[in-house]
């Protein structure tokens, strides 16, 4: 009778939960809590208080909480596992709930070490799901129960591994202030946190584009370190959250860097079969010498033994990805790291030359450690650092639209690698048997037509526009306002100052509009040759585009000025929207081709091209 009774104060309980009313489920749990806390209500495996940390509110948790902890032997609800493993902290934990996970940790903190079918902790969980101030809370609450394994899950995976896989960079940074020892630490792949940083380019200044404007804001704005108010959060700029990430990733660089030993940054380019986790991680080679049978899986993280191929160096990710930090720190702390080479035979300094990274490139140029040798190191297919410059690959490296300044770009990029390498590797062939001026003519000829195509269009469309303004400024050169006095000749209204204004706009405006269709016309008869993509054909489009806006602006200021003395008085400022309605068709175009031009500019004056990181 007594279990029928209990069964179905369970069932309107569970009724309760699936309907929302938590209110009724409290008073529910208090009135009969000897038998419903450890009551499992679905197939899940999970206790009422399991529902409510992941579908209730938090001042229902909180109350539910505050009945299991009136007596000592209830607190065991807390640590009831479901099928998957998760305690109802790990559930709080997932939920983003601080309030929640507060409220359960500090009635039992010991918590903090409970894994689920995974391996993982609730502080694991925070940080694999990004929940700073979770993990940051959690770690202050049960700090005094911790041990060494709510760090790590079964498979090797660590916090910090999470936190740099999410780009949490503040909780990275923190993790590595409480547990420097991570640094060192591989995960199931074999990849320690240093190569998983190497991977992520957008986490750093030298690999994040900002605009003019962004660039002032970023480099005024200040950064306090380690704030974690959710409300300050919510409330940062974008700017701010850019220039953030960017100092919380160096910071997390730095600190590994400098937690590691030459020895282990060697070992961080293999897949080690055994990997240590204690908290003196110092010795790969003797972990492996232990006895395996004396190790726990929490231990040792196993990997196939056949498996031992040579991973990559992290320096070489850097460079590739145009990390400039990374390469820097990783050359100031280990010096040695310049002469690491990938398994096709390719060193930095090649690296940088394919991936087009043109500030990895200057800054290994200006090293003290560069050698003369390494610029004249070849793969294993015979390229040198032109070849592979020379070839153009899939993507489309550079910072800039259209084929035409894309080939600009790589010819500038060409020239840069080409004054940098010793003389006899101009003409050196490679596997191929072909010099790198070869390999350019035949990787680059598909972008030439697409330059010409691109120019053949832009030059097109801005031809007819300076046509049409041309024809109008003659027009309008040719007219006098006011009429011509028959005793003298003279302009009647020649005293005037907007007669002054109107003679010199048209005469300027006819001048550049012709100087413009004629520039663009010299476009469209050109051969399009490789080497005119350098100089020659930008220049033109630049120029054509510059008489072009200021034709535009020169027949904009005439109209203006030829209608502003003829009308009376009483007309002017009615007249002025009329003037703004007439001169917006015209304007909306040329402002629409201010980014072309500003791009122009940009690619026309810089020498070394600009990587995109998009």
């Amino acid at each position: 009778m007594e279990d029928n009774e209990h069964r179905l104060v369970v069932e309107e309980l569970y009724k309760q939960i699936m309907t929302g009313e938590w209110d009724e489920v409290v008073e529910t749990y208090g009135n009969c809590f000897d038998f419903v806390h450890k009551a499992v209500l679905n197939m899940l495996g999970e206790t009422a208080l399991h529902l409510a940390v992941s579908h209730g509110p938090e001042n229902s948790v909180e109350q539910l909480v505050a009945i299991i902890s009136k007596k000592p032997e209830y607190k065991k609800a807390l640590e009831i596992k479901n099928t998957e493993g998760n305690t109802p902290l790990h559930l709080a934990a997932t939920t983003g709930s601080l309030r929640k996970c507060i409220c359960i940790a500090e009635a039992n903190p010991s918590l903090g070490n409970a894994r689920n079918n995974t391996g993982e902790s609730p502080l694991f969980l925070a940080a694999l799901l990004g929940k700073t101030d979770i993990f940051v809370c959690l770690r202050f609450i049960c700090q005094g129960y911790l041990e060494n394994s709510y760090y790590r899950k079964d498979g090797g995976e660590t916090i910090l591994h999470c936190a740099i896989k999410r780009e949490c960079w503040d909780l990275a940074y923190q993790i590595l202030l409480l547990h420097k020892e991570l640094a060192t630490l591989v995960d199931e792949h074999g990849s320690p946190p240093l190569y998983l940083l190497a991977n992520k380019p957008a986490a750093f200044r030298s690999g994040c584009h900002l605009g003019s404007w962004n660039k002032i804001i970023y480099h005024c704005m200040h950064v306090d370190v380690l704030r974690i108010d959710p409300k300050q959060l919510i409330e940062r700029s974008k700017s701010q959250k850019i220039k953030e990430r960017h100092l919380y990733s160096l910071k997390v660089l730095k600190v590994i860097i400098n937690s590691i030993d030459t020895r282990q940054y060697l070992e961080s380019g293999k897949n080690p079969e055994l990997t240590p986790i204690d908290n003196d991680p110092t010795s790969i080679k003797n972990v492996i010498d232990m006895d395996d049978s004396s190790s726990s899986p929490v231990d040792f993280v196993k990997h196939d033994p056949n498996n031992q191929e040579k991973r990559e160096a992290s320096i070489l990710i850097a460079a590739r990805n145009g990390i400039t930090e990374m390469v820097e720190e990783i050359l100031k702390k280990f010096p040695m790291a310049v002469h690491d080479v990938t398994s096709e035979g390719k060193n930095i300094v090649l690296l940088a030359a394919e991936s087009r990274q043109p500030q990895v490139y200057q800054l290994l140029l200006e090293s003290r450690l560069l050698k003369e040798t390494m610029l004249q190191k070849l793969d294993n297919k015979g390229n040198s650092a032109l070849h592979l410059a020379a070839k153009l690959g899939k993507n489309k490296p550079w910072l800039i639209p259209g084929a035409a300044l894309q080939m600009q770009w790589e010819l500038k990029w060409y020239e840069f690698v080409k004054f940098s390498v010793p003389q006899y590797l101009l003409y050196h062939p490679n596997g191929d048997n072909k010099t790198p001026a070869q390999v350019f003519t035949e990787d680059h000829e598909e972008l030439v037509n697409k330059g010409g195509e691109w120019l053949n269009k832009t030059s097109e469309s801005c031809s007819v526009v300076a046509a049409l303004i041309a024809t109008v400024a003659f027009a309008t050169s040719t007219a006098v306002p006011g009429g011509i006095k028959e005793s003298s000749g003279t302009p009647t209204l020649e005293t005037h100052p907007a007669f002054d204004v109107f003679a010199v706009t048209s005469l300027v405006a006819l001048c550049f509009s012709v100087t413009a269709l004629f520039l663009f016309l010299a476009i469209l008869t050109s051969r399009y040759q490789e080497k005119d993509f350098r100089s020659d054909l930008p220049r033109k489009l630049l120029l054509g585009l510059t008489s072009l806006f200021v034709s535009i602006a020169s027949m904009l200021i005439s109209f203006c000025a030829g209608h502003f003395f003829v009308l009376k008085d009483k007309l002017k400022n009615k007249a002025l929207p009329v003037y703004a309605v007439t001169c917006l068709p015209i304007t909306f175009y040329a402002i629409s081709q201010f980014p072309l031009y500003f791009d122009l500019v940009k690619t026309y004056y810089r020498k070394v091209p600009r990587s995109s990181y998009k």
